[in-house]
């Protein structure tokens, strides 16, 4: 085995040494433009891939972490009582793997405000100290007027869609007209009235424009005797959830644990189906490039029929040969997939940057066309407000997806090679030399 390795390296030596100067040798051929367009379509295809999946990814993790932070959790807890609450609280603060534990009751609301402004929520009453106990609630939650103060029993935080509802700001008082709870709850009443202390704003609309926070007392107030308690707890990891579930259960089996997975499963769902199918379009990129790459090292092979035969001749196998062809769709694809990630990276980091220079570009485009051909009307040109809104999210780059699109640009042109090279060999070399 040892006295194979030199050898073995010669081998490599004397197949890239050839692929190379067939490489050079085609730069004023017939195939060049095939294997430029080939490399940039490699190059194009992963930058585009790592800029839409890291913006997708932006999207949808901004929209999982205001849902996980603020209203499902990681994991939700239920079913405790006076007796296993103590003992819940005592075991969750020795689990290194939980971050915090939030408790909170819920209740749904039909809030009344100013002009008799009327709309549904969801009403969660929090420990006052929420901020201060947990950071991810802290971190998604933004308070834009006001500020997040539910010391006192009356006072009630708004999200920034509902309290454009029901036309309030804070100092001003709502009504919780209506409001589920158990047989001891008033259903309707207008003398539950709240004044409004602040109003928040989160990367997810729906909770923007449904949620209000009160105090915990107030909650066990005016939620009734019945109101069921549920513990909030968040991970250091968010994918040891289930890992987390087992546990409670194992430690106490009467208690009902809730993974964020199984919460929000539709939402999630459908989130992890729109990824999937735009990744598929994307990747249909690969596919034509592997066809451009497969169809144009076949011409190759034609072209290269003397010098191949020539290399049989002087002893070359039929494995050596192909890698030949096989080592320059390597290269192709290498050289492609880095140019590529290079640049999607480069996007990515700088998105917001990019999506305000394609909105100046847009605007200003549509501007002149509007004073070449309608000047009357170059004044109401406005600029697209959809990119600013774009710009404001931070793309997400995941190291695992950009090392799988890089190795399938890397793949995509190696399997077109190998397929192109499989009869390379089919002619002899008595029958090459005679066409010759």
């Amino acid at each position: 085995m040892i006295m194979n390795k030199p050898s073995e390296v010669v081998h490599l030596r004397w197949i890239f040494a050839v692929s190379n100067r067939f490489s050079r040798v085609d730069r004023n051929g017939r195939s060049a433009v095939t294997s430029v367009l080939a490399s940039l379509g490699i190059t194009f295809g992963v930058m585009t891939l790592i800029v839409v999946m890291s913006v997708m990814n932006g999207f949808q993790m901004g929209f999982k972490d205001a849902i996980m932070e603020l209203s499902s959790y990681h994991v939700r807890v239920t079913g405790t009582d006076a007796g296993t609450e103590t003992q819940f609280l005592a075991w969750c603060k020795k689990r290194k793997d939980i971050r915090s534990v939030t408790p909170f009751y819920e209740a749904q609301s039909f809030m009344v405000g100013t002009g008799s402004r009327q709309t549904a929520a969801v009403l969660r009453a929090v420990p006052e100290n929420v901020l201060k106990t947990d950071a991810g609630f802290a971190r998604e939650l933004t308070v834009i007027s006001g500020d997040f103060d539910i010391s006192r029993d009356k006072s009630i935080v708004l999200g920034s869609g509902l309290a454009y509802s029901l036309g309030v700001s804070p100092g001003d008082e709502v009504t919780l007209l209506a409001l589920s709870g158990g047989s001891d709850v008033q259903l309707l009443s207008r003398s539950r009235k709240f004044t409004v202390t602040g109003v928040f704003h989160s990367g997810y609309a729906d909770i923007n424009s449904s949620y209000a926070f009160i105090n915990i007392n107030a909650g066990e107030n005016n939620f009734g005797a019945d109101a069921q308690k549920t513990f909030g707890i968040k991970l250091k990891r968010v994918s040891g959830d289930g890992i987390a579930v087992n546990a409670i259960h194992e430690a106490f089996p009467q208690l009902k644990a809730e993974s964020w997975r199984s919460y929000n499963r539709s939402f999630f769902g459908v989130l992890r189906v729109e990824k999937n199918m735009l990744m598929m379009l994307v990747f249909l990129i690969f596919v034509v490039v592997g066809i451009n790459i497969y169809n144009g090292m076949r011409r190759l092979v034609l072209e290269r029929r003397s010098e191949i035969s020539i290399l049989s001749a002087l002893g070359g196998r039929s494995g050596e040969i192909k890698a030949i062809f096989v080592m320059r769709g390597f290269i192709t694809g290498f050289t492609g997939a880095l140019a590529g990630v290079v640049l999607g990276l480069l996007i990515s980091v700088n998105i917001g940057s990019v999506f305000r220079a394609a909105a100046d570009v847009m605007y200003y485009a549509q501007y002149f066309m509007v004073l070449a051909f309608n000047p009357e009307n170059a004044a109401y040109v406005q600029e697209n407000p959809m990119y600013q809104l774009y710009a404001s999210i931070p793309a997400r780059i995941m190291p695992v997806e950009v090392c799988m699109i890089a190795l399938f640009g890397i793949c995509a042109p190696l399997a077109a090679s190998f397929a192109a090279s499989r009869d390379v060999l089919k002619m002899t070399v008595a029958e090459v030399l005679h066409d010759e």
